[in-house]
C-alpha cells in the first residue's frame, strides 16, 4: 500500500532530522532566543512551496508572537507556479524583498530552499549577513549538493548561511520509488520542514524560559477565551515600533 509506503519514508526522513540535526537547531534556537530576548523577530521567508514554512509559523496556535512570514506573492504558486520558478532566478530580486520587509540587523532571518541553488535565497542569505542579520538555513544538504548554483557568486545556500539545518530529504523531494514508474513520489520537504519550525520554536521557548523570559505566545483564537489572552499581543503583531 504506497499510503504506508509514504508514511514509512516520513518517518525515515523525521528519524534522521532527530538523529542529526538537533545540535544545528540548537544553535538556531540560540540565536533566535537570543534575538527576541533582545525584542528581536525572527523573519521566514522562502520561494515555491517553501514559502509554506514561513506560514506554519506565522500567527499560530502554540507559536511564538515574534515571527514574521515573509510572503512575496511573485514567488509563491498562487500567481503562477512557473512564474514563480523563473522569478526565484532572478538575482537583484531578494534586496528589494529584504529592503521593504521590515527585518533590520541583530534580527535573524530563516531562509528556507529544499534545492538551495537559485538566485533568490542565496542572495537573500549574503545580503543578511551583509547587513547584520543572523542567516539560517533549511534545506536539503543531499540536493543542494548535488547541483551547481544558479546565483553569480557560484555558491549554494548552505555555504553561505551562517547556520544550517538540513531537512534529510533525498535529491529531488520526492522520497518513493513506485514499480512501473520512473519517477519518484511523495516529497517530504514540507513535512521535514514544518516539524523543524515547530521543534526550533519549542527550544526557543526552552531557551527563553530559561533566561527569565516569559515566551510570547499565541492562544487558539478558536479555544474559550482565546481571543482574550492574545489581546496583549494584538495591537503590536506584525508592526515595528
Amino acid at each position: 500500500m504506497l499510503a504506508r509506503k509514504y508514511l514509512a519514508s516520513v518517518r525515515q526522513t523525521l528519524d534522521l532530522v532527530e538523529n542529526t540535526q538537533l545540535e544545528a537547531i540548537g544553535k538556531a534556537a540560540d540565536a533566535i532566543a537570543e534575538c527576541i530576548g533582545r525584542g528581536g523577530k525572527l523573519y521566514i521567508f522562502g520561494t515555491g512551496h517553501s514559502h509554506i514554512i514561513g506560514e506554519e509559523a506565522y500567527y499560530r496556535a502554540g507559536g511564538l508572537v515574534n515571527v514574521q512570514a515573509v510572503l512575496e506573492p511573485a514567488l509563491m504558486l498562487h500567481e503562477g507556479a512557473y512564474k514563480s520558478t523563473d522569478m526565484e532566478r532572478l538575482e537583484g530580486y531578494a534586496r528589494i524583498i529584504l529592503d521593504n520587509c521590515g527585518i533590520r540587523p541583530g534580527d535573524v532571518l530563516l531562509i528556507v530552499s529544499n534545492s538551495g541553488r537559485n538566485a533568490v535565497p542565496v542572495e537573500m542569505a549574503l545580503l543578511a549577513r551583509e547587513r547584520g542579520i543572523t542567516a539560517v538555513a533549511l534545506t536539503s544538504l543531499a540536493h543542494s549538493g548535488s547541483v551547481p548554483s544558479r546565483h553569480s557568486s557560484g555558491k549554494r545556500l548552505f555555504e553561505v548561511a551562517d547556520i544550517v539545518i538540513d531537512n534529510c530529504g533525498v535529491v529531488g523531494d520526492a522520497a518513493l520509488q513506485v514499480d512501473g514508474m520512473s519517477t519518484n513520489i511523495g516529497p517530504t520537504s514540507t513535512v521535514a520542514g514544518t516539524a523543524i519550525i515547530n521543534m526550533l520554536q519549542a527550544e526557543v521557548v526552552e531557551r527563553l524560559l530559561a533566561k527569565g523570559i516569559k515566551p510570547p505566545v499565541f492562544v487558539s483564537a478558536n479555544v474559550e477565551g482565546g481571543d482574550e489572552a492574545d489581546q496583549q499581543w494584538r495591537e503590536g503583531f506584525g508592526k515595528r515600533g
